[in-house]
C-alpha cells in the first residue's frame, strides 16, 4: 500500500506540473493583454502600461514568469503591492489579494454545494439502484430504468432555470439560492443551497442509479454469489454480503471523479445560480484575463480530482478483498 501511495503521489505532482504549464503558456495565446486591461484601454499611456507591466511580472520572457510563478509556490514571492508567502499562487492585481485568499473565501460556497448535492444524489442513487436490481425485470426496475434514462439526459443549464421558474418565481416555495455561512445562520444556509442540490441530485442520481442497477445485475451472476446461494444462504444475505459489496468499486470510481470536480468548481451550477464559489471564480478569470486567479483556480481544481483518485484507489482493497494493490 505505502508503495502504492508513493507511486500515486509522485504521478499526482507530475500531473499538476502539466497542467500547470498548459494553462501558463495557452494562457499567453490570447489575443488580450492583461496589463491594458488593468491599466485601462483607450486611457493607459505606453510609459503607463510599461509600469503596469513590471508591476504585474510579465515584463519578462514567459518561460521565467512561469518559473518564478513554481518558484513562489514552494519559497513565496515578492510583489510590488507586498510579499505573498508561501504557498504563493500568484497576486491578483485585478482585486488587489493574493490569489490564495480569494479561493479560501469562495472555497466554503464549493464545499456546501458539493457535500450536500453529494451526500442526496449518492444516497438516492444507490438506494433506487438497489431496489431496481433487487426486483429486476418488475415495473418498478423498469419505471426507475426509464425514468433513469431519461433524467440523465438533462443538463444543470437547462433544468436550473426551470427549477428557478418553477420553484423560486412563480410559487416562492423556495427562496432564491444564495450562500449563507453555516456558523452564522444554519437555517439559511439549508433554505439557500437546497434548490441546488435538488436539481444536481435529479441529474446525478440518474446516472448513480443506472450505475448501481448495472453492476448489481452483473455482480449476482458472479462466481462467489453463485456459490453462496449454493450453501443455502438467505436471498437477502447473498444481496447485501457479497452482491451489493462488490458492486460498489465501479459506483466509487465514478463519485471519485464526480466529488473531486465539484470540489474544483462546478461552474455551470454556480453560475445558473448566482453562487460565488470556485467554479464562477475560475468564469470570471477568463473574461477577465486574470492569470493568477485562473491559475490558482485550475491547480486547486487539478489537486482535488487527482487526490480523490488516489483515495478512491486506495479504498478499493478495502470495498472488495479480491482487489490487492500491488
Amino acid at each position: 500500500m505505502l508503495r502504492f501511495l508513493i507511486r500515486r503521489t509522485l504521478g499526482a505532482v507530475a500531473i499538476l506540473l502539466i497542467i500547470s504549464a498548459v494553462t501558463f503558456f495557452l494562457f499567453y495565446a490570447i489575443p488580450r493583454n492583461p496589463a491594458l486591461l488593468a491599466c485601462g484601454k483607450g486611457v493607459c499611456t505606453p510609459e503607463q502600461l510599461a509600469v503596469v507591466e513590471r508591476n504585474l511580472g510579465i515584463d519578462q520572457p514567459v518561460p521565467v514568469q512561469y518559473w518564478e510563478y513554481m518558484v513562489g509556490i514552494f519559497a513565496g514571492r515578492d510583489f510590488p503591492a507586498g510579499h505573498c508567502p508561501a504557498p504563493c499562487l500568484g497576486f491578483s492585481f485585478r482585486n488587489n489579494t493574493p490569489v490564495l485568499d480569494t479561493i479560501l473565501d469562495r472555497l466554503p460556497t464549493t464545499v456546501s454545494l458539493t457535500i450536500g448535492g453529494a451526500v442526496v444524489f449518492l444516497t438516492l442513487g444507490l438506494a433506487l439502484g438497489m431496489l431496481a436490481a433487487w426486483r429486476q425485470g418488475g415495473l418498478l426496475d423498469k419505471t426507475m430504468s426509464s425514468t433513469s434514462l431519461v433524467l440523465s439526459s438533462m443538463q444543470i443549464y437547462f433544468l436550473g432555470p426551470l427549477a428557478l421558474a418553477a420553484v423560486v418565481y412563480n410559487t416562492e416555495l423556495l427562496p432564491q439560492p444564495r450562500y449563507e455561512p453555516f456558523t452564522e445562520d444554519p437555517l439559511a444556509w439549508f433554505q439557500g443551497l437546497l434548490l441546488p442540490w435538488l436539481v444536481l441530485a435529479t441529474i446525478f442520481t440518474a446516472n448513480y442509479t443506472r450505475m448501481a442497477r448495472a453492476t448489481l445485475i452483473e455482480q449476482l451472476q458472479e462466481d462467489h454469489v453463485r456459490t453462496a446461494r449454493a450453501k443455502g444462504m438467505g436471498p437477502r444475505t447473498v444481496f447485501f454480503r457479497y452482491a451489493w459489496r462488490g458492486s460498489l468499486i465501479p459506483v466509487v470510481t465514478i463519485f471519485g471523479i464526480d466529488l473531486g470536480s465539484l470540489f474544483g468548481g462546478a461552474m455551470i451550477t454556480e453560475y445558473t445560480f448566482a453562487l460565488p464559489g470556485l467554479g464562477r471564480l475560475a468564469v470570471d478569470s477568463v473574461t477577465q484575463s486574470n492569470l493568477p486567479m485562473l491559475m490558482g483556480v485550475m491547480l486547486f481544481a487539478a489537486l482535488m480530482i487527482v487526490l480523490f483518485n488516489i483515495v478512491v484507489d486506495a479504498c478499493y482493497a478495502l470495498i472488495d478483498p479480491r482487489v490487492r494493490l500491488a
